[in-house]
């Protein structure tokens, strides 16, 4: 299969690391023109850098978590064919700890960005009668993890907005979809694995099969994902072969969720 978005502008938003940037890295290999987004010029440069083209890469620094940084992106990027809704935090803390501080900051960062940024770009996408929108969810969304269940509600939530959108414009030609990644090797998952199985384990990887063997015991694939193994769906779902792919809820999670659906 030959994916072609020559011609077509992404934002993807967390995208200077982990799964945002290999999705990122992914549509600019399939000829799209790719928005970087993260909280620093610093880390946005870094990331663009790792294209090694200056070619069809342009970034903007804000913090989405707010309502002015997606006012800032929009000014910036006020057209997009592909929005993904990436950008997200996450870390365990017990239950009955979590202060209302940090339920609405998970809230404002993981789904509140997302109903901004596709409030913005998604009724253009319909005037175009084409347009791709992805949520990154989580099978934390599905199967909420107790040790961070103010993280796996807000997933929850994206693929209730999601699922919404696709419906609003539905016989468009927009498609909206959600993907729910299970455990994926990147920046931030590597200290909160480290976080839940000890840092007596030098290697990376086998600290990753330590933690799935753990905490996610029904995975299939018995080690984490790589970030462009996740990438891979988002692009496809980005793409015109994935036209009649629409307000569902894709699973690359390594057979986590023992649902047969």
């Amino acid at each position: 299969m030959l994916i072609d978005l020559t011609g077509r502008t992404a934002l993807v938003t967390g995208s200077t690391a982990g799964i945002g940037l290999a999705i990122a890295e992914g549509l600019h290999a399939s000829g799209a023109t790719v928005i970087l987004n993260g909280r620093t010029d610093e880390r946005v440069a870094a990331a663009a850098e790792k294209f090694g083209t200056s070619e069809r890469v342009r970034g903007v620094a804000a913090d989405i978590g707010t309502a002015a940084g997606c006012q800032a992106v929009v000014e910036a990027e006020p057209e997009v064919d592909i929005l993904v809704n990436n950008a997200g935090v996450f870390s365990p803390q017990p239950l009955f700890e979590i202060p209302d501080a940090e339920w609405e900051r998970f809230f404002a960062v993981n789904v509140m960005s997302g109903i901004r940024l596709s409030r913005h770009y998604v009724p253009a996408m319909t005037k175009r009668q084409w347009g791709r929108t992805v949520f990154v969810s989580s099978e934390s969304a599905v199967q909420i993890p107790p040790e961070m269940v103010h993280y796996g509600t807000t997933k929850t939530a994206q693929l209730a907005v999601a699922r919404g959108m696709a419906e609003a414009v539905r016989g468009t030609g927009v498609t909206v979809n959600s993907v729910l990644p299970g455990p994926t090797a990147s920046e931030g998952v590597e200290r909160f694995v480290r976080e839940m199985v000890g840092d007596e384990i030098e290697s990376m990887e086998e600290a990753g099969r330590i933690f799935v063997e753990r905490e996610r015991p029904t995975s299939l694939l018995g080690r984490l994902a790589s970030a462009e193994e996740v990438a891979n769906l988002v692009v496809y779902l980005c793409s015109d072969q994935a036209a009649a792919t629409t307000g569902a809820a894709l699973r690359v999670d390594g057979g986590v969720l023992r649902g047969v659906l």
